[in-house]
């Protein structure tokens, strides 16, 4: 299990299957025998268009009180966060009150890490700002068990995140390489508060949140009581499932610090590709892959399914049991949606089995 796996890392209701979308009409059984064999646990949803394939929870969201995921079940989604965080910076570029290729320091004069006047928006968007990425000494559970994670289970400001954690040398000259680091994307949080000065989570509800009227997503410190939210739980290799290590999860911050639902995610997916948070050149923005296939926010490639390439975009989200994945196809009406509770399932490897299953049919 690499550094990425691990941070980075009973039925609900009936489902409506229909073939009025462009695509087949794929059986529901079918995809949940799909789902089932992965031993995945947590909620799905997954549309072609406006018809809804599946919607149902698989597994259990509590294992002390055996209480079933459900369709309105809500999780950690760990870094699909990210995706939201890169729609409210591209949403200020098209407000010009940011600038891609501007530097840390014009908007966080008082940053004192390497990339200060280096490093800019843009390679922040794009795990490119050489930066050095404080999660690299993380590489399993075991290792997190035994040494603990100081970013993660000790309180922390967002201010002591950027300080603490966020703020050191460069190690590889800026646009150079990717480096998947959660540091940038606590960087671009503390700039949109910079800009804005207003919190990350009042900016969240002011510019998504509530124009999509979403009812189960934000930022939430661990101290509250969270109404329907699954815990998480995580198994290392060769042992069985347990509680997830103790943490701070608003500790991921702009990075990987939010919660959300299967339904609340499907309006946020439809709302960015739709149209509706950024004007056609900042969707094109984002969805210009850069190193890596990287975008903004998320991956951009192309799924071959009998000899037709389907462009997508691709936001996972991994951190212990927190496993989610928000896959959005680019020119075929079919998204999937799967927020996980454990490691158990693969959710990559699940959402693109699911996705061909449904493509090939």
């Amino acid at each position: 299990m690499n550094r990425r796996e691990f941070l980075a890392t009973a039925a609900a209701t009936a489902v409506v299957t229909t073939g009025r979308t462009g695509l087949a009409a794929e059986p529901s059984s079918a995809l949940e025998r799909v789902i089932e064999e992965s031993h995945f646990s947590g909620t799905v949803l997954i549309t072609g268009g406006s018809e809804t394939l599946l919607h149902r929870g698989f597994g259990e969201a509590d294992r002390s009180f055996a209480v079933p995921c459900g369709q309105d079940t809500r999780y950690r989604i760990a870094s699909i966060t990210k995706l939201f965080t890169a729609t409210m910076v591209l949403q200020l570029v098209q407000e010009k009150k940011l600038d891609l290729d501007k530097t840390i320091g014009t908007y966080l004069p008082r940053y004192a890490g390497g990339g200060r006047d280096k490093s800019t928006v843009r390679q922040l968007l794009h795990h490119t700002s050489g930066i050095e990425n404080f999660d690299h000494g993380l590489t399993s559970f075991e290792q997190a068990a035994r040494s603990g994670m100081p970013a993660y289970q000790m309180p922390h400001t967002s201010d002591e995140l950027l300080t603490q954690f966020a703020s050191g040398p460069l190690v590889q000259e800026p646009g150079a390489a990717f480096d998947y680091n959660n540091a940038d994307f606590v960087i671009l949080g503390k700039i949109l508060e910079a800009v804005e000065g207003a919190s990350f989570d009042r900016l969240l509800q002011q510019r998504i949140v509530g124009p999509l009227k979403l009812q189960a997503t934000g930022l939430f410190p661990a101290r509250l009581i969270q109404k329907n939210l699954s815990s998480t739980y995580y198994a290392d290799e060769g042992q069985s499932l347990g509680n997830d290590l103790p943490v701070y999860p608003e500790n991921w911050y702009a990075a990987g610090g939010m919660i959300s639902s299967a339904s609340d995610l499907l309006v946020f997916s439809g709302g960015l590709f739709g149209g509706r948070l950024l004007s056609p050149e900042g969707l094109r923005t984002m969805l210009a892959p850069g190193l890596e296939d990287y975008g903004c926010g998320l991956w951009i490639a192309t799924l071959e399914v009998k000899g037709k390439k389907h462009r997508f975009g691709q936001r996972p989200g991994r951190i212990m049991g927190a496993n989610t994945l928000l896959l959005q196809f680019l020119d075929d009406p079919l998204n999937i949606i799967l927020l996980g509770n454990t490691n158990v399932a693969d959710t990559d490897k699940l959402g693109f089995a699911l996705a061909r299953q449904i493509l090939a049919g």
